[in-house]
């Protein structure tokens, strides 16, 4: 979420106009935020659901 935030942060320093670059790399930025967040709990998973079956 950081990650997303910087980017979003310095899309808005960049330009101030709504460009339609800014709005594909805040998408991107969101999207891999959803990616990690899929990806933790997939880790979490293979970790913990051994001890939990």
């Amino acid at each position: 979420e950081m990650v997303n935030t910087a980017v979003e942060k310095t899309v808005d320093l960049a330009t101030a106009d709504i460009h339609p670059f800014a709005k594909i790399a805040k998408d991107v930025a969101a999207g891999a935020v959803l990616l990690f967040a899929i990806i933790a709990v997939i880790i979490g998973a293979i970790i913990f659901l051994p001890y939990m079956v």
